[in-house]
């Protein structure tokens, strides 16, 4: 059997060229493999003290990883089909600081927390997991059949509750939200807004602060009009009514899409979409605007979590603002909805001006089969959209107030935006949103930001980790292109680091990425980073490594150098 330990490759790499732009030598060394495709995942039906059996399997394929400041990790992982051809679903943490094996969070195995009074297991994590910069708490959404069931007032039978929120304040996983705010019970699950009303689904990945605070996106519907907001909920280790869980206190409003007001709008605009949100150290920042396919007014925005309901609203970024290093007439007009934030600095995407790329999208060729066939059915010539020419990744400081240009295209790589078919697939109930957004095509930004990779937050020096793209469009197809997650050091352009890159030999990341039989190393072929996934010197990304005939896959973690 293969043994859970800490495998350290140290590896300085030569010169990297970016395009545009003079790499400094890319001096990330230290590559710490987390859990890679030779690990068995921890079942309740495989004890790894012992020689595995048929109903162990091994871990696959992975998301991005996030990782707190002292260097535990927490993935969403699955393994190829098994013993049945169940394969296995899951959320999982490492601690790497202490060289511990890896653990089982939740997996399809896993009933979920109360409240559940019919034993309801889940189905899937349907995104990547967060944890607080600050302690060890983990927040993550779940889906599974209803949980609850109660009886009406007609004395009718039914049952409620397909997903909620779940995280690890106080040791044991519990409920942080969920869709049972229709349940008389459970009032304090409802939309704050809307008594009596439940929220659909909670969109995007959750984010936890503080140690016990969940921050998350949730949509509603009422009098079958959809709504949407942003909210947060303090829980305590303390039961609710018939079950042991967080407490009772109510959620809370940040903003919503009712009748929150866009900062600085006069006449008043009500925000028209808002996106889920970071924290940290009791504060949030989300991204909202009025419209969330064509923006002309909003931006991102820092809201203090302290009880208050629609708390006063402190915009750090806005559409319109001069983009920095820029000439005057160049404004944002485009900010992406997936921000870092490490209670000092923001990292952000940003666009401006009217010159667009068009590319063709083509459908995914795997993955799961129903929402390919479904892509392919809509889309059989691919999905044309425009992309802006200028684009960049970007940090604020909160405490200096200032904005920062950390990479731009064309000057630095072509392009920061990724696509991908994903969601609900109709008839189905199947998707990496089930029961809740659609299935369609969508794009993000991929972007961490520490200010204490140096050590000190307080200075105004911050570090800037990022996805990016170059390559040559031709006939709207990607001409060989080459995607990396890279690194600089701010304020300031100094010289971009590569943290890796597609082509790199693999055995830098993982000395078992190699063809087995003759010893060939893999190249790089995919890299992923999120937004928690840069946690004071710590930078966790997930990584695959093949070719046609040989394919291998891990969490990687490394120490940024100081």
């Amino acid at each position: 059997m293969k043994l859970y330990r800490m495998r350290t490759l140290v590896a300085v790499l030569g010169a990297a060229t970016v395009m545009g732009a003079d790499a400094a030598p890319a001096v990330i060394s230290a590559w710490q493999v987390v859990v890679n495709n030779g690990d068995f995942m921890p079942t309740d039906t495989c004890d790894l003290a012992y020689t595995p059996t048929p109903s162990c399997r091994m871990f696959n394929s992975y998301n991005q990883p996030s990782v707190n400041a002292d260097q535990l990790v927490v993935i969403r992982a699955r393994s190829r089909g098994g013993q049945g051809g169940q394969n296995v679903h899951g959320i999982y943490a490492r601690d790497m600081a202490a060289g511990t094996p890896v653990v089982k969070i939740l997996d399809r195995d896993t009933q979920v927390p109360p409240p559940n009074n019919l034993d309801t297991t889940f189905i899937e994590p349907p995104s990547f997991p967060r944890i607080d910069i600050g302690s060890d708490t983990i927040a993550t959404r779940g889906n599974h059949q209803p949980v609850w069931e109660y009886f009406l007032y007609d004395g009718t039978e039914t049952r409620a509750g397909t997903s909620g929120i779940y995280t690890t304040p106080f040791g044991a996983l519990i409920t942080g939200a969920s869709k049972l705010g229709v349940v008389p019970d459970f009032s304090f699950f409802e939309v704050p807004e809307a008594p009596g009303i439940p929220f659909d689904v909670f969109p995007g990945a959750p984010a936890i602060t503080d140690g016990a605070t969940v921050a998350f996106k949730g949509n509603y519907t009422v009098n079958a009009v959809g709504k949407t907001g942003v909210y947060y909920r303090d829980l305590v280790n303390a039961p609710i009514p018939m079950t042991p869980a967080g407490g009772t206190n109510p959620v809370v409003l940040i903003a919503n899409n009712s009748d929150t007001v866009i900062p600085g709008t006069d006449p008043p605009v009500i925000f028209g979409s808002t996106a889920p949100p970071s924290a940290a150290i009791r504060e949030a920042v989300f991204a909202g605007f009025d419209n969330e396919d064509s923006p002309t007014l909003g931006g991102i925005y820092l809201a203090p979590l302290d009880g208050t309901t629609k708390p006063p609203l402190t915009t750090l970024v806005r559409i319109g603002e001069q983009v920095p290093g820029e000439p005057s007439q160049n404004t944002f007009n485009r900010l992406g909805e997936g921000v870092s934030f490490d209670s000092r600095f923001v990292a952000f995407w940003g666009a401006w001006g009217t010159e667009m790329k068009t590319l063709i999208l083509e459908c995914p060729m795997d993955g799961n089969r129903d929402r390919t066939a479904f892509c392919n059915e809509q889309y059989p010539d691919g999905f044309e959209v425009k992309v802006s020419v200028h684009q960049g990744i970007f940090v604020h400081d909160l405490k200096n107030g200032t904005t920062h240009a950390v990479a731009k295209s064309p000057s630095d790589f072509d392009d920061f935006v990724y696509w991908n078919f994903s969601g609900r697939v109709p008839g189905t109930g199947e998707g990496d949103d089930e029961d809740g957004e659609p299935a369609r095509w969508r794009s993000a930004n991929f972007v961490a930001v520490s200010g204490l990779a140096d050590g000190n937050l307080e200075d105004a020096t911050f570090h800037a980790a990022f996805k990016a793209r170059s390559s040559e469009v031709v006939d709207g197809a990607s001409v060989n292109p080459v995607d990396g997650i890279y690194l600089r050091q701010g304020p300031g352009m100094s010289r971009i680091v590569t943290v890796v890159e597609k082509g790199m030999d693999g055995t830098i990341l993982d000395s078992e990425a190699i063809v087995a039989e003759t010893g060939a190393v893999l190249p790089v072929t995919e890299m992923g980073i999120e937004r928690d996934g840069f946690r004071g010197n710590s930078l966790v990304i997930n990584a695959s490594m093949g070719t046609e005939e040989a394919g291998w896959a891990g969490i990687y973690l490394t120490e940024v150098p100081k």
